[in-house]
């Protein structure tokens, strides 16, 4: 047997959990059938599982060794299913309960980044009886508005007048969780993958709309991503230990991705971090695991090795 087909039996039968019922479950989809490919690619005996609510009600993995999550957005990736897999003691991919939790809530984020001295934008809580003249000179103009628990940037709104700001806390209140608005950094985007709790090479987001919304994410052509970015190594270094500081607080595990803001002073802030990051042809993770010498099947089995945590790695070897 070779020692590609020894590491490939070695994760057993795998359930690639994709889908949802979250305004992600699209670009879900397509996570998961690349990952699905993937593996299949490399001799795994993967099966696909899209996880519909019906479905979810009554999931059984009896007969899975492990599950690859690939499922984004709320039930996926807030810490709900990775509760069920610890349950049903099935080990899987990524973060636990507490890192995927909190990792989907951005203003748990910026709450637990503040306590620890980690730096994310000035930030106020909106409630339904707000004071939009308040905000705006706490925050100045521009800011955005964000909901704390949406993903691929759904619902998020640039703010330019007080008039505005109303709306867009309409708008972000169709999604998950409380709603904040943020001072607007003017700046240079990045975002730094993780990949079994070691960074990956840093990649400047550029994209011609105000900001990276979910149609320069999954959809425009124009959006430009610059790995390695036109910084000295100092400054790649500092974003790099920025954000494995981020993702350590809230108990990331294994993989994900953090998501940055630089400023015209080279101050540096944190955006949010993503536990269950896209996979598909327009994401930044396969972006960046290629900048480092490793193709996308590597990657994938990359990431089903973190599903064997330290205990079943101290027992059996590296996986």
């Amino acid at each position: 047997m070779t020692k590609r087909a020894e590491r490939s039996r070695r994760y057993g039968r795998v359930a690639v959990l994709m889908g949802g019922w979250s305004g992600e479950r699209e670009i879900s989809l397509l996570s998961g059938d690349a990952v699905l490919r993937s593996l299949l690619r490399s001799g795994v005996d993967a099966v696909p599982i899209d996880l519909t609510t019906e479905r979810a009600r009554n999931l059984d993995l009896l007969g899975f060794d492990r599950a690859f999550v690939v499922l984004h957005g709320e039930g996926g990736e807030d810490g709900t299913l990775q509760g069920c897999l610890d349950i049903a003691g099935v080990p899987y991919t990524g973060s636990g309960v507490l890192g995927s939790a909190l990792g989907m809530d951005k203003l748990a984020c910026k709450r637990l980044w503040a306590g620890s001295n980690l730096p994310s934008a000035p930030y106020r809580l909106l409630s339904r009886d707000f004071d939009p003249e308040a905000v705006a000179d706490a925050l100045g103009l521009p800011m955005i508005v964000k909901p704390s628990r949406g993903g691929s940037s759904q619902g998020l709104t640039r703010v330019e007048s007080v008039a505005a700001l109303q709306p867009a806390y309409e708008e972000a209140c169709r999604q998950p969780g409380a709603v904040f608005a943020e001072e607007w950094i003017i700046g240079r985007e990045f975002t730094v993958a993780i990949l079994d709790n070691q960074p990956l090479p840093v990649i400047q987001i550029e994209t011609p709309g105000r900001f990276y919304d979910y149609h320069a994410k999954y959809e425009a052509d124009t959006t430009r991503y610059l790995c390695p970015p036109p910084l000295d190594s100092a400054a790649l270094i500092e974003l790099q230990t920025l954000a494995l500081s981020a993702f350590a607080a809230i108990d990331g595990y294994g993989w994900g991705r953090v998501d940055l803001l630089q400023d015209a002073h080279g101050e540096n802030y944190l955006i949010e971090v993503n536990t269950v990051p896209g996979m598909t042809a327009h994401s930044l993770v396969p972006k960046a695991a290629a900048q480092a010498g490793i193709g996308f099947d590597e990657l994938c089995l990359r990431i089903l090795d973190t599903s064997f945590r330290p205990s079943e790695r101290d027992t059996d070897g590296d996986a």
